[in-house]
Order: C-alpha cells, then structure tokens, then sequence
C-alpha cells in the first residue's frame, strides 16, 4: 500500500477524509482513511501507483479541508538522538532530484512544540541531502518538494509532492500580514483569503487600488481594514459602530443599514465581502442576490458550518448557489470555498464573475 496524507485543522479530520475519498473515488481510486481525532492529520491508504496519481490528478487549491496533500514514500519510528538526518537521506535514496526541502508538523500543540527542533536540523538535512544528489544546490520551484512530517522527536513521516500541485507554504498555512491597528482579529481571514484564493500572479489585477467595495456586517471594521489597506473605497454596512481610524482613514463610508436590504446606488461595485454571523444559507441566497443582480464582481465571504456533517453542509451551500444562478442563467462564474488557517468554525467562500473575452 502507498499512502497519500494530508493535513488539515484539528477536529476537522472527519471532513478532510470524506473529501478526499469522494475526490479519489472520481478518480477511479478506492482506499481508506487512517487518523485520530484530533490529530489535523489524515492518512489514505492506496495501491503504490494510485497515490502518486492522485499526488498529480487532484488539484490541491480545490481542495476545501485539506491544507497540504503529500505522497509517503516511507516512515520512520526509531531515529537515532545522536544522527537522525543519515537515516532520513538514506530513505529518501532513490528519489527524482527535488527542489526544496520542508520539515514540518502537524498544527497541534504536540506538532508546534516540535517546531525548534525542524529548524535545527534543517540546514544540516538540506546539505545532506545535496551531497546526496537529491536536492538542488539552490532552492527551485519547479521541482517537487521532499516533506518531512515530524510526529515526535524520534518518528517521521517522509514523502514528496509535485511542483505543480500543492500548497506553496510549509504545512500550507501562508504567512500573512494584516493591516496594523485592524479593529478585529476577523482582518487576517479576509487577508489569508486573498492570499491563498487568488493566484498570485492575478492579486494585482484583481485588488487594485480605487476599486470600490461593500462590507456587509462590517461592524467594527476587521474585514473594512483590508479593504482599506489595499486602498479600495468602502461602503460599511451595519448598523453597529465602526473603528474610527478607519472613518477617519476618507475611505469609508458607514451605512448604519440592515446588510440583507442594502444595495448601493450604483453598479460599480467591484468587491463584496461578508462576514455576517447568520444562517449560511440566507448568506449564500445573499451572494447569489448581488450576482444576479449585477451589482458586484468578485464576492468573499464567509458561511458558518454546523457541528456535525460539515463536508455535505458545505456542498450543499456551494450548490445553493450554483442552483441560484443557474436558474438566474447567469454563466461565466468561479466558485471556490476553503476551510483557511484562520476560519475556525467556518469556510470562505470566493464568487466571482469571469471576465468576458
């Protein structure tokens, strides 16, 4: 058996391997999953040939609960104190020539604590590996990455993934920044959204400057704060208060209005985020509302999810919309939904209208 393993947040193990079941059964590839509660860790078990074809065949950026998808190549449970990085080369011998190197941990309290020691090693390992003749002399992203799963101090999980198809950050959780002063810790969902959602090679044309955006249930004003930073003009609705830095900012306008019933006075309206803790299938009828009704292009939001069947409840949302805009024929649409580093009971979900050609 190879196995395909995956990382997600904790306690959404469930949802991380019912997805990627269901995404390798499209492909024809039938195995099981193997995980603990809690672990942020799932483990799908495969025949050898399988796993590197799900490794090639599906996409990780589509992906809603998996934050990073590798293929074990082998594992290791008793690694010398005193000489842990010969046996790891050693069992990585006979890989193609990689790009780049990360070590990493599952993103638990147990995970994070081994942290100090992946950096030790990793400058050592990656010199090993080099001299190995399985790592570039420079860092490369056009070659696969070898990923190194710490699960204690002496057990590894090793493996690689393709250049083409995975997360591009060490345990695919992106560094962001978010604008400082940001009224709410809500800013980095909005930031990480961007960041992760929209290929970076299209960030600047999608976010520009001077474009106008809507903030429904802006109240305090986290999600207004990236608006503001990537210098959009924002109209903030809620009938709650709003930072006053951010007023004080001349890029905000406060519309003290119900999020569900306003639209703005004109169709130019390029951005429409939403961070409403309501029901989620009243917020994705509200998203499917602006589409149909023209009065947005590109729509992030976010949809709250229920304690248990997360993975159906989100495919039932996504299809709530597609169903809206179908029936509306509105074509020519992308529609994505990512469970990101800083959404905890919740997915964002990214609407936006394709440009005509």
């Amino acid at each position: 058996m190879m196995s395909v393993v995956l990382y997600c947040r904790a306690g959404f193990e469930g949802e991380c391997a019912a997805e990627i079941q269901e995404r390798a059964g499209a492909l024809g590839v039938y195995g099981y999953c193997k995980t603990q509660p809690n672990s942020g860790l799932v483990i799908f078990e495969c025949k050898p040939e399988e796993g590197d074809h799900l490794a090639r065949k599906i996409p990780v950026a589509e992906l809603i609960f998996s934050r990073q998808l590798f293929v074990k190549v082998g594992e290791l449970n008793n690694l010398p104190v005193d000489d842990r990085i010969g046996p790891m080369v050693e069992a990585f011998a006979g890989s193609q020539l990689a790009g780049r190197l990360w070590l990493e941990t599952t993103d638990t309290n147990d995970g994070r604590a081994l942290s100090p020691l992946c950096k030790k090693i990793a400058h050592p390992f990656e010199n090993a590996l080099r001299d190995a003749g399985l790592l570039t002399k420079e860092d490369v992203a056009n070659r696969p990455v070898l990923h190194v799963l710490f699960r204690s101090t002496h057990a590894v999980m090793l493996g690689y993934s393709y250049s083409y198809n995975h997360a591009p950050y060490p345990m695919g959780i992106p560094r962001i920044r978010t604008p400082k002063g940001a009224p709410s810790r809500s800013a980095a969902k909005l930031a990480e959204g961007f960041k992760v959602m929209i290929p970076a090679h299209e960030l600047e044309k999608r976010v520009e400057p001077g474009m106008r955006a809507v903030d429904l249930g802006a109240s305090p004003g986290g999600w207004t704060s990236v608006l503001v930073y990537h210098n959009m003009m924002v109209a903030a609705v809620d009938n709650g208060p709003m930072d006053a830095g951010l007023m004080d900012s001349g890029q905000v306008n406060h519309y003290r209005e119900d999020g569900f019933s306003f639209l703005p006075k004109r169709k130019n309206v390029r951005w429409l985020v939403c961070d409403m803790v309501e029901k989620p299938v009243r917020v994705a009828h509200l998203m499917a509302d602006w589409f149909i009704g023209e009065w947005c292009h590109d729509a992030m939001f976010n949809l709250k999810l229920p304690m248990k069947k997360r993975y159906a409840a989100v495919q039932q949302y996504l299809q709530a919309i597609r169903d809206r805009l179908d029936e509306a024929e509105v074509w020519g649409y992308e529609l994505s939904a990512k469970h990101l580093y800083h959404d905890r009971e919740e997915v964002t979900v990214y609407l936006r209208r394709k440009l005509k050609t």
